[in-house]
């Protein structure tokens, strides 16, 4: 019994000092060779909060002891750095980047091409359109039956002859549809094409199918959702290398 308060009591304490050690601004700057230092993401993997680089390379960002920042960019190696208690000692912490030349193979443009041969999209999938949806629910909806009625009891049988159908199967596919071509016209309204093309370098014939690559990508979707600008336009240039990678590889 002694043992457990014991044990409660370092809990409690240890929750105590959590709490007086709540996250400062650390300020840094990031040096390196013959590169521009201006537009590097700074995130702090345990908040998920970024911030960007300025043209001399200066940053800030709320973190603790322990914390773990995340440095990258496309000009840069990534690079990780777990915080210590010596770095928030100093009134400037400096960053050590080193320069990557990220080099694409020659593209071959193939006829056909698209979301299904890339495996965006499986193969035989439906992918319908608002009205075509909406007509479909519909006329299931008509179509149904209260089969409790009609027996003479009080309880529909809609779900279960939903499940039997399929249909319950087929509404959830469509709400995913739904969802994702939310997230599409949401991207759409944040970036031009041009921001693809010229700022991640996408090949203009493969801007859409970036699209879908990306509002497939979990992290993502959840940093729309939320609207973390930073995070998103992190992300965008994390996956905007991984998919030219799988451009140049089928290729």
């Amino acid at each position: 019994m002694i043992r457990i308060v014991y044990l409660f009591l370092a809990f409690a304490a240890m929750q105590v000092i959590a709490q007086e050690n709540p996250r400062i601004l650390l300020k840094g700057r990031l040096t390196a060779d013959f590169s521009v230092l201006e537009g590097v993401y700074v995130i702090n993997k345990k908040t998920e909060k970024a911030s960007i680089t300025d043209q001399e390379g200066h940053f800030k960002v709320q973190a603790v002891v322990g914390d773990t920042l995340l440095f990258s960019a496309t000009q840069f190696r990534e690079l990780k750095m777990v915080l210590t208690a010596k770095d928030f000692e100093q009134e400037m912490i400096l960053v050590k980047m080193k320069p990557v030349v990220n080099q694409l193979h020659e593209v071959i443009v193939r006829n056909g091409i698209n979301a299904v041969s890339m495996g965006i999209i499986p193969k035989g999938q439906r992918v319908y359109t608002p009205a075509e949806r909406r007509l479909n629910t519909a006329n299931n909806l008509n179509a149904s039956a209260n089969m409790g009625t009609m027996m003479g009891g009080s309880v529909s049988a809609d779900p279960l002859l939903n499940w039997i159908s399929g249909r319950t199967k087929m509404l959830k596919k469509e709400v995913a549809v739904e969802k994702k071509e939310s997230y599409l016209r949401q991207l759409e309204n944040m970036f031009s094409d041009d921001y693809f093309i010229s700022k991640l370098k996408i090949p203009s014939e493969y801007v859409k199918g970036f699209e879908y690559y990306i509002v497939d990508n979990e992290q993502f979707v959840r940093n729309l959702k939320s609207k973390n600008n930073a995070m998103i336009a992190f992300l965008l240039t994390e996956l905007a290398v991984k998919y030219k990678e799988i451009i140049a590889s089928e290729n």
